[in-house]
């Protein structure tokens, strides 16, 4: 049925169109976490370096600082279905163009071409949603959402981890074909249409800031731990965003006709759903990055090992996640987000405990425990921000929430990982100066010393020699679970920041049918 922007009372067959919303916007956020699992086997593959295979990861995040400020002015123009199926076939064509690719360079430049789609999916999807959905089932159809924000990044390694040991790493660009297929075909003929709204004229001023700004910063960001956070090319791109950026936030606040309508921060719930959305970001990539960085690196396992232990988080996320949009339904937002950020910064802080001994159940438990808490907070803080939003700016709030997600999640992966480092370099040295074999030895590790103290080196000096090697490789070890410790101190810190934030968040009372109400300015 051909609907014009529906108003708030919910588009007939608003439960089917939301699903073929959630298609796009769960395969985008699955396809950024799945290729990290595949980059050793690219490096192999195409004989690269590791710069240049860091680039298959960083040329699609910065094509997608480019594309999501424009997104709320493109989905007006054109309509939000019909950009929206343009966008899954642009994402489902990159993807079988990644697949196909026969060098590092080629595989990046299609990249580039799937996040052009991918970039637009996800705020299209919620700008959709928001559209669709009546008032008093926005939680529920949220928290349906959520699934795709928290349990697609947990889910990708383990298919990742799959695909890449036992079939072949071109799959997990392949996967995405059928899927991409049969989406594009539901959304052309069953997706609720949108009519296409008065856009204004084009601030071109506005593009050419926001995409220099933020290309530089999250450049900066992913490149800074390589490069050297003070050296020259770095603090270049982060001074040149910085300039970038605050001409933007001016342009932007006195034009009539703005790329992203930052005034959408008048409205207080917003406001504090986007500061309580960067607590919550920490907390999340501390656990999707730095666990699975353990397990591999410290602990040995492979791919789809790590990827099995992470996935009962996953799947306890995907059961929460509907469970917390009821109770926003029922409750509002503030109930399940202080419970949610309390179980949240218990569990992170339990992490503090993690050694090179801490078993893997134990881990896991924690990281179910975690998305126990994640799952309740994570929708409700989102519900309640867009739901003050009127209608008309709909999607320039979702273009805005999105980057606020980006940023937040480059700015604190980075900002953790140098604080991290350079905890790690400082423990190493202390623990390599007081450090015998006996010492560190793990249980896994005794019958290696073991074995080069007896048969298996020749000679006492070779015996030292290796000893001393070993020593020095559990030291390192050592220092950086100690340094991943410190690191969930401070994301524990950053959740229980929230719940003073959540205590002020508040979202006016769903209604059966009209528009949405109106909400207090700061």
């Amino acid at each position: 049925m051909i609907q014009n922007e529906p108003e708030g009372a919910g588009a007939p067959g608003w439960r089917l169109s939301v699903f073929i919303a959630l298609i796009g916007g769960f395969m985008a956020i699955l396809d950024s976490s799945i290729v990290n699992i595949a980059i050793p086997k690219i490096m192999a593959e195409f004989t690269a370096s590791t710069d240049q295979a860091e680039w298959v990861v960083t040329i699609y995040l910065l094509t997608l600082g480019v594309v999501v400020p424009i997104s709320g002015w493109l989905g007006d123009r054109m309509g939000y279905s019909r950009l929206y199926t343009l966008a899954l076939a642009m994402f489902t064509l990159g993807s079988a163009l990644c697949g196909f690719s026969w060098s590092i360079e080629s595989l990046a430049a299609f990249r580039v071409l799937q996040a052009l789609g991918g970039g637009l999916l996800m705020p299209l999807m919620m700008s959709m949603i928001y559209r669709m959905v009546p008032r008093d089932r926005i939680g529920s159809a949220m928290g349906v959402f959520g699934i795709a924000i928290v349990a697609a990044p947990a889910i990708g390694p383990t298919l990742g981890g799959y695909l890449v040991e036992y079939l072949n790493w071109r799959l997990i660009f392949y996967v995405n074909v059928p899927v991409g297929i049969a989406g594009v075909i539901l959304s052309m003929t069953k997706l609720t249409r949108f009519a296409p709204m008065p856009t204004g004229r084009f601030d071109t001023w506005g593009l050419v800031t926001s995409v220099v700004g933020l290309f530089a910063l999250l450049l900066g960001l992913s490149e800074g731990a390589s490069w050297g956070w003070t050296s020259e090319a770095v603090e270049l791109l982060l001074f040149t965003s910085l300039m970038s950026l605050a001409l933007f936030v001016y342009l932007e606040l006195t034009q009539p006709d703005p790329l992203l309508d930052l005034r959408v921060f008048r409205y207080r719930a917003f406001t504090i759903s986007m500061l309580l959305t960067v607590t919550v970001t920490v907390g999340l990539f501390a656990g999707v990055f730095y666990i699975p960085l353990f397990l591999q690196t410290v602990r040995g396992l492979g791919a789809l090992q790590t990827g099995l232990i992470l996935l009962p988080a996953a799947l306890v996320s995907a059961v929460m996640m509907p469970i917390s949009g009821r109770l926003y339904d029922g409750l509002g937002p503030t109930v399940p987000v202080v419970v949610g950020l309390a179980v949240l910064a218990a569990a992170t802080y339990l992490f503090h405990d993690l050694s090179l001994v801490t078993p893997t159940a134990v881990i896991a438990g924690w990281m179910v425990l975690r998305s126990v808490g994640m799952g309740f907070a994570m929708m409700p803080i989102q519900t309640a921000g867009m739901t003050v939003i009127p209608t008309k700016l709909i999607s320039r709030a979702s273009a805005v929430s999105n980057i606020v997600q980006r940023v937040a999640g480059s700015f604190g992966l980075a900002a953790l990982t140098a604080m991290m480092t350079s905890q790690q370099a400082v423990s190493q040295a202390q623990i390599s100066a007081a450090a015998t074999p006996g010492a560190l030895a793990t249980p896994w590790r005794l019958d290696a010393i073991a074995g080069l103290l007896s048969h298996g080196v020749q000679g006492v000096a070779q015996a030292g020699q290796a000893a001393a090697q070993l020593v020095a490789g559990i030291a390192a070890e050592t220092a950086f679970v100690g340094a991943v410790d410190q690191i969930f101190v401070i994301a524990a810190l950053a959740a229980a920041v929230g719940i003073v934030l959540a205590l002020f968040l508040r979202a006016p009372r769903a209604r059966r049918s009209g528009p949405v109400p109106g909400a207090p300015e700061l």
